[in-house]
Formats: C-alpha cells, structure tokens, sequence
C-alpha cells in the first residue's frame, strides 16, 4: 500500500486548501471516494458502509491547512511526503481514502465503517463545521467509536486538552513621556498584574491513568499609541489549557483567580474525555500495538466528546512537523496506519 498512500497523499497537498478555500479540494474527495455518500454540504461529505448492526466506527478528518508557507506544491523525498498539510492531516486524510476503497469492495469488517471529511478545523471552534454535522447527520451521533486522524506520531491520543483564550486589559492615566509621574504607566501595572501569570508552573495532573499538563501562557500583548506619550491602556491575551475533568467554568474561575485587571473571555473549547475504558479502543490498541498517551493540546475530539461519543486520535503525521515550513509525513507511518486500522475493522 505504501505507494498509493504516498500518490495521494502528494496529490492531496498539491490541493490548495486553507481554511475557508476547500471547495476544491471536498471535490477531489467526493470523487475519490468509492463507497456511497449519506451526507454532503459544503462542509462536510459523509461515507458510509451499509448498517448491519455491528459497532459503527466513524473515521474523521478535516481538509484545511493553515495558511501556506512556500511549501506547495509538494513532493516525494527520502521516505517522506512533504509540503503543506502533509502531516496535519492530508497523510491520515489519504488513510482514510484509501480505507474506504478496500472497504467499498465488500471484504468482511467486524464493524460497521463511516468516514467523515470536514472544513475549518485550523479556525477557532466558534466556526467550526461540526455542529451543522451533529444536527443534519444524526447518523454520526450513533457511532460507537470516533477515531480523529490528526497527527499522533502513530500513538492513540486519549482526551484532550480545554482551550481558554482571554483578554486582560490594564489601566493606567496617559501624561507626556517627559513627565510620566504626571500619569500612571498601563504597561508598568501590566508588568506588575502578570507576576503571577509569569509564575505560574506547569501542573499535571492524572486522568484515566494519563498525565496532562495545565498551562497558562501570554500570547499577545498590546499597548501604547506613540513614543512620546504614556499609555493609559494595555491589553494582553491569555491561554489557559486545562485537563480533562476540569469544567469551563471551573476553569475561567481558576484564569481569574490567577490574574488580575478586567478579564474577558473570548473562547472556551472544553476538554475531551479519556476513553480509555472502551472496549473499542483497547481493540484498536492491540490492532497496532499501539501506545496510549494524553492529547497535550485541543482537538475535534473534544466536539465529538461533548456528544456523548468515545472518541480518540490516531494518525500517521508527526506532530514535530504540524504547521511548519518543512512539513513532512513519513510514508512508512502512512502505511502502518493503514495497517492497523485494516487489522482493526477486519473480520
């Protein structure tokens, strides 16, 4: 199989496809699948085996990238596929299509077998294509398992991480930089307000057996109009990744706690759960011999999660490579992905 996955998925990233821009590429997909279509918008296109009453496994992927970086068209080197998207996740999306041919040809599955492809993945959760799915497909919210095929280095991902963005604002009284005792410096009560962000340790904590790590982090700041003038007004962005376990609210309370000035939140994508009770995925676990560890950041897991489904991340990329200009899948991770969902749905 190893030459098929590195065709498509080098066919795959020389299709433009950032965020918002995927028309050409849920085409591609549309045609390149060959088992029927249950669902399709200009979000999201759904495939699917026939029921029999067997588990459902639903296989889901996005198809946008972040913005390029001189790195399409792609291309075939020392083993690897590169170029934009390779790992995250055009390498699992070309897994997904080429499972579900060796599916359309009727070969005996121990479970039932839908694939999911969606958009904006790479946006913020508020413009996700999930939601529209959850309410126009209702097919997907009988699987029984959701393997999401973001890049894991081959390992299943359980959970997720809470994703809290929020803006801290710092108020001073603006006076001429030459007399600044005329005014109160927003950037020095800034300084003094982030002590404790600055501070603040990593904290893990033990879930299902798994250790995530919280961390709060400064992402952004802004302040000041003019050299000549001191400001009256500092913004500063802030990320807080919470474990799962931990609720939204828990977690905006414990970001105030922490920090000091007027705190607005902007977003707040709860954690996933840690499925690592299902049966299903300890099936998938032995498919592959396959380690489990904690997903260290945010994932479409967490949506799906948030429906009452299990759900895990499995994929061939290398999350060393996501989002840069050297992205790269290896075609050996391709293939043993495929390898191990085949072993994993075969009969």
């Amino acid at each position: 199989m190893a030459p098929d996955l590195a065709r498509r998925t080098l066919e795959l990233v020389n299709i433009p496809s950032p965020s918002r821009d995927e028309h050409r590429i849920l085409e591609y997909v549309r045609h390149a699948v060959s088992l029927p279509v249950t669902y399709a918008t200009d979000e999201a296109l759904l495939f699917a085996t026939a029921r029999t009453g067997r588990p459902l496994v639903l296989l889901a992927g996005h198809l946008d990238t972040v913005p390029a970086q001189d790195n399409i068209p792609g291309g075939i080197e020392n083993g690897c596929v590169i170029g934009l998207g390779a790992s995250d996740m055009k390498g699992g999306v070309a897994v997904m299509i080429e499972l579900a041919g060796w599916a359309a040809a009727g070969p005996p599955l121990a479970c039932d077998l839908a694939f999911l492809f969606f958009v904006r993945e790479e946006l913020p959760v508020e413009e996700s294509a999930l939601p529209r799915v959850f309410a126009e497909a209702p097919a997907v919210l009988d699987s029984d398992l959701v393997v999401v095929l973001e890049p894991t280095d081959n390992a299943i991902h359980a959970g997720c991480l809470g994703n809290l963005n929020a803006t801290i604002v710092f108020r001073g009284e603006s006076a001429h930089s030459a007399r600044p005792w005329q005014g109160l410096n927003a950037i020095d009560v800034a300084v003094r307000g982030l002590a404790q962000v600055v501070d603040a340790q990593p904290v893990e904590v033990g879930v299902g057996g798994l250790t995530f790590v919280e961390v709060l982090s400064a992402t952004r700041i802004e302040g000041g109009i003019a050299d000549n003038v001191i400001p009256d007004r500092v913004e500063v962005r802030l990320n807080y990744r919470y474990a799962p376990g931990r609720e939204p609210a828990e977690a905006e309370q414990r970001l105030r706690e922490l920090v000091g000035g007027e705190v607005g939140i902007t977003s707040n994508s709860p954690p996933a759960r840690v499925a690592t009770d299902s049966e299903l995925v300890e099936r998938l676990r032995r498919a592959g011999d396959l380690a489990i560890e904690p997903k260290q950041a945010w994932t479409p897991v967490a949506e799906f999660a948030a429906q009452g489904l299990d759900a895990v991340n499995l994929g061939p990329g290398a999350t060393r490579y996501a989002h840069r200009r050297d992205e790269r899948v290896e075609i050996a991770e391709l293939e043993r992905t495929f390898e191990t969902l085949l072993q994993f749905v075969s009969s």
